[in-house]
């Protein structure tokens, strides 16, 4: 039996032409984005999750997470690939020139994210800023790889690879942005939370700073008044000695 190459496959099915400019290139290239987005959150959530969860230090949480991302990123395009009967050795180059630098460009703004937000990291998987900042993270990641993506389909590179042979496969577009668009915005409401929250508890320590300086002076002035009160006292008996011999 013969192995189905993709040149052999690709007269099998139809397909658009690829757009080169305009309104039509961006709508393709945040469609190759959200189908990229999919297997990257696939394994970043995972990563982060496993990391935390184990204790892995920072540098090793992320290490987890960029492997998976790419892990998954990959796989979702080469499982359909691979159904349609196409070789191995036709798969592998499709995928890695459509998904690699999308997927790069994502885990570098997630996990720079996910570092810059104070307490992401360390806050465990139980915790409400730690799945606010991911969510944030990596809809923030994809919506970077926008451009990056419209980029290279116009010089019929990245996902343009994978659109020539005419197979696609996962989520619908419509669907992983509905989700991407949910996420935006329970990441953005935990956040903002946070911050107000952090905001309060600064006022309510600016305001104990306050009252703990003052708490020093005022027992300064009552130490000075009790020195004060103690040497009066003392000349005061010192004069009745006297007076009394």
């Amino acid at each position: 039996m013969s192995t189905v190459t993709a040149h052999d496959h690709q007269p099998q099915h139809q397909h658009h032409e690829m757009p080169a400019s305009g309104g039509a290139l961006t709508r393709v290239a945040l469609s190759a984005t959200l189908h990229c987005l999919t297997g990257c959150a696939i394994g970043e959530v995972l990563g982060m999750v496993i990391g935390t969860a184990l204790g892995f230090s920072q540098l090793g949480t992320i290490a987890l997470a960029v492997t998976l991302a790419f892990a998954f990123g990959y796989a979702l395009t080469s499982l359909p690939l691979l159904r349609a009967g196409l070789a191995w050795s036709a798969v592998i180059p499709i995928a890695l020139a459509s998904d690699t630098l999308s997927i790069a460009t994502m885990e570098v703004v997630d996990n720079a994210l996910m570092l810059a937000i104070p307490g992401a990291m360390e806050a465990g998987v139980g915790s409400l800023l730690f799945w606010g900042s991911l969510s944030f993270a990596l809809v923030i990641a994809g919506a970077v790889a926008v451009p990056v993506n419209r980029w290279l389909i116009a010089r019929g590179k990245g996902h343009a690879v994978v659109h020539a042979t005419g197979i696609h496969g996962g989520l619908s577009p419509r669907t992983v942005g509905i989700a991407a668009a949910v996420a935006f915005v329970f990441g953005s409401s935990v956040l903002i939370a946070e911050l107000a929250g952090g905001s309060n508890g600064g006022d309510r320590h600016g305001e104990g700073a306050e009252h703990g300086a003052a708490a020093p002076a005022l027992s300064e002035h009552a130490a000075a008044a009790d020195a004060r009160t103690a040497a009066f006292t003392a000349r005061t008996a010192a004069f009745t000695a006297r007076v009394a011999r």
